[in-house]
């Protein structure tokens, strides 16, 4: 059960820093965010499903 909190908390952490909000990552658009909510998402169905 630790590993899937910290992999929840890690997956969070880099939909944070995925978000265009910096000059550098404007260009990108909502791709990188979109891609690691949807994972995000999976992993926490799994977890809420108690499949992980």
């Amino acid at each position: 059960m630790p590993i899937t909190t910290i992999v929840v908390v890690v997956l969070i952490l880099v939909l944070i820093g995925a978000i265009p909000a910096w000059p550098h990552s404007r260009s990108w658009g909502y791709g990188p965010s979109g891609i690691i909510g949807v994972v995000l998402v999976i992993v926490l169905v799994l977890l809420l499903l108690g499949r992980i």
